[in-house]
C-alpha cells in the first residue's frame, strides 16, 4: 500500500480561529466591552428580541451606549430595524460572503470597520443556524442560544452542541405555547442533559413576559464584566 500524507486541516482552522478569538477578546477587554453571541435557527425571534432588549436597558440606563452586528448571507433588513432605535445604538450589517456563520476573523474585520471603543454592550446576531454558528468561537464573552416555542422542545436533543456550548438559553414566543404541543419540563430537562450549566430563561419579547428577569441578567453581566 503507498504511503499517504494526511494533513488535518480541520483542525488547523480552528486553531487558527481560536488565535483571532483570543485577539478579539483582549480588544473588547481593553476597551471595556461586552460582547454577546446571540444565536439561533431563522425565525426563532432574534431581531425582534433584540429590539425589546435595547428598548429595556436603554430605559435602565438612557446613557449606555450600543452596538449591533447584524450577520447575515446578504441583505441589510435587520441592521436597518436596529438603527430605528437612534441615540446611543448603532448597528452595523455583516454580509459573511455565503457562509453559514461568523467566525473570528469575520468578527475582528468587523469591530475594526464599526469601531467599538466606546461600546459598553456589543451584541452579534449571528446567522439564523443551529449548527455552524456553535462550532465557531467569534471572541464573544456570552454565548446565547434562543429556541422559540414553535421549534419544539426537542431541539436541544437534535443539535446538542449549541446547546453544549451556551451560557445561557432563552425560550422565546411563549405567549404562542398555547398553540403548540410544547412541554416546558421537558425542554429544561433536554437543555440539562446538553449543559447542566446554561442559564434557562422563559420570555416574550410581544408581552414582556420575563423581559425584567433577561435584562437583569445582562446588566448584571455588564456590572461585573
Amino acid at each position: 500500500m503507498a504511503n499517504v500524507r494526511i494533513i488535518d486541516v480541520h483542525q488547523g482552522v480552528f486553531e487558527a480561529n481560536d488565535l483571532v478569538a483570543a485577539e478579539v477578546r483582549a480588544i473588547n477587554k481593553n476597551n471595556g466591552t461586552f460582547m454577546l453571541n446571540v444565536m439561533a435557527s431563522p425565525g426563532s425571534g432574534k431581531t425582534t428580541l433584540l429590539m425589546a432588549t435595547l428598548k429595556e436597558l436603554i430605559k435602565i440606563n438612557p446613557e449606555i451606549k450600543i452596538g449591533v452586528m447584524e450577520a447575515d448571507i446578504d441583505a441589510s433588513v435587520d441592521a436597518e430595524k436596529i438603527a430605528t432605535l437612534g441615540g446611543n445604538v448603532r448597528s452595523i450589517q455583516v454580509h459573511t460572503g455565503g457562509e453559514c456563520a461568523m467566525d473570528a476573523q469575520m468578527a475582528l474585520e468587523a469591530i475594526n470597520e464599526f469601531d467599538t471603543k466606546d461600546l459598553d454592550l456589543l451584541i452579534l446576531e449571528n446567522v439564523g443556524n443551529l449548527v455552524c454558528p456553535a462550532e465557531t468561537d467569534t471572541g464573544a464573552d456570552c454565548k446565547v442560544v434562543l429556541l422559540s416555542v414553535p421549534e419544539g422542545d426537542d431541539k436541544p436533543l437534535k443539535y446538542p452542541l449549541m446547546f453544549e456550548v451556551a451560557n445561557i438559553v432563552l425560550i422565546t414566543k411563549i405567549d404562542t405555547m398555547s398553540f403548540f404541543n410544547f412541554d416546558r419540563e421537558a425542554v429544561v430537562k433536554n437543555i440539562r442533559m446538553r449543559n447542566p450549566n446554561a442559564s434557562i430563561i422563559f420570555l416574550s419579547a410581544k408581552t414582556g413576559e420575563g423581559m425584567t428577569e433577561w435584562t437583569n441578567y445582562l446588566v448584571s453581566k455588564l456590572i461585573t464584566a
